[in-house]
């Protein structure tokens, strides 16, 4: 086991070593410049189009673009919210938590352009259903010839999924129902084994209705919990905000349990748990937006970059604030049990149970969306014939996961992440004269 990590952690080292960095933020601020900044520009049109996207149902497709956004959110907004931002501010102090906002501003041009072209070239299967992504867009988009990049994005998701998507779900839930309840681990994987196969058992619509309900009110929740946190605590968050910049740009030094960090190690895990989150980038949303029921690939586009937006310039950002001005992050603790922490520290009524219920709920629904983008990923291997012994090893596969060493998930799901993003990077940059044509004769209409 120990050659296994070693192996993966030598991957990791070079999958998120500079090249990876400039290549995740380099295509943010490529398709940035390409669109005059317009994702960050038309942020309340796109507010405004989620509204409009409850019930809005235009030309083909299986789910509204309210329910497309969920479902993507509901993948996105997991453990990546409270565990990942708490991993990052231990690994790389500070700092790395405005790095997962530069990451996130970059990253809805991203996520805007996926969208796009998932829309604009996604496909119908044998059962009528609309299917897209990275992997059709590649095959569609830049030809035959580069199909061997599809497959290979493909391979990675369907593979990455049962990391990001369902073991180092399973496992933070688990964790956290031990520690706070007394409740033995394998006991909640084979309880959320259960309840997830009761979802898939509907396919991407109750995949869809499920995240439409349960999604939003858990994030309004969650969001409605901290923002009492830093109403309480309103003087604290200008000293917070000058040591989040500042550490960005200067080592932060040892006190307490925090080991110090340098200003790489801020850039690092602040870019790398910022892509966790939020998954601009890694081309897993796409797959959901293109089963939206809409005629303009742009305006799925600006509904699906209100997904970024809102995991990690909203969500995540309530649990950086939390750890940095409660000084939780000094103590020692990290990943789930920071965030509690800091949460219990500076709301100390309930604040423990607003993270631990938040981190259930998020998981659960991570699980399921995730599954969507496993089975499609797999879909485009072999064919319909592999979604049902897909679904199955993704419920077995649950009470695995929750048992596992966290500290070998994370790796993992780390690199994996990583892997399945640098095909997905390369079709976007040699496809993004389409996104901007598109979007050009969208807004002259």
């Amino acid at each position: 086991m120990e050659a296994i990590y070693a192996m993966i952690g030598a991957v990791n080292g070079f999958v998120w070593g500079p090249v990876m960095l400039v290549l995740i933020l380099g295509t943010g601020l490529y398709l940035s410049l390409g669109l005059h900044f317009l994702p960050v520009r038309l942020i309340p049109e796109g507010f405004r189009l989620i509204w409009q996207g409850r019930k809005e149902e235009r030309d083909e497709g299986e789910i509204s673009p309210f329910n497309a956004l969920m479902t993507s959110l509901s993948a996105t907004i997991g453990t990546g919210n409270i565990a990942g931002v708490a991993t990052a501010i231990f690994m790389g102090g500070p700092g790395a938590m405005f790095w997962m906002w530069v990451a996130a501003l970059l990253g809805m041009a991203t996520k805007y352009a996926e969208a796009v072209l998932a829309v604009n070239y996604r496909e119908v299967d044998e059962k009528g259903n609309h299917v897209g992504g990275p992997m059709f867009y590649i095959k569609n988009g830049l030809g035959e010839k580069w199909k061997w990049l599809g497959v290979l994005f493909a391979v990675f998701a369907s593979v990455a999924g049962f990391g990001i998507g369902n073991t180092i779900q399973a496992n933070s839930v688990s964790d956290v129902m031990e520690s706070s309840f007394g409740i033995p681990e394998l006991y909640t994987g084979i309880v959320l084994s259960i309840l997830v196969g009761l979802v898939l058992i509907g396919g991407i619509k109750r995949i869809a209705h499920v995240a439409g309900a349960v999604v939003p009110f858990m994030a309004i929740a969650y969001f409605a919990s901290g923002l009492l946190i830093l109403l309480l605590n309103l003087t604290a968050i200008p000293e917070a905000l000058v040591l989040i910049v500042t550490s960005a740009f200067t080592p932060t030094a040892a006190a307490g349990g925090f080991a110090g960090a340098s200003v790489w190690a801020a850039l690092q895990f602040g870019v790398a748990r910022g892509i966790f989150s939020n998954e601009a980038g890694l081309g897993s949303a796409p797959i959901a937006h293109a089963a939206a029921k809409t005629d303009s690939p742009v305006r799925q586009g600006l509904v699906a970059m209100m997904g970024t937006f809102i995991d990690t310039i909203i969500i995540c950002t309530i649990t950086g604030l939390a750890i940095v001005l409660s000084g939780a992050y000094l103590s020692g603790e990290s990943g789930a049990a920071l965030s509690m922490l800091a949460f219990s520290t500076v709301l100390p009524y309930g604040g423990e149970y607003v993270v631990t219920l938040g981190l259930i709920v998020f998981a659960f629904t991570t699980l399921v969306g995730w599954s969507f983008y496993g089975e499609k990923s797999v879909y485009f291997l072999f064919g319909q014939k592999a979604i049902i012994p897909f679904r199955l090893l993704w419920i077995l596969v649950i009470p695995v996961g929750s048992v596992m060493n966290l500290k070998f998930i994370w790796l993992m799901a780390d690199t994996l992440n990583a892997l399945m993003a640098v095909p997905n990077l390369i079709a976007l940059a040699l496809l993004s004269p389409v996104v901007f044509m598109l979007t050009k004769e969208y807004f002259q209409k």
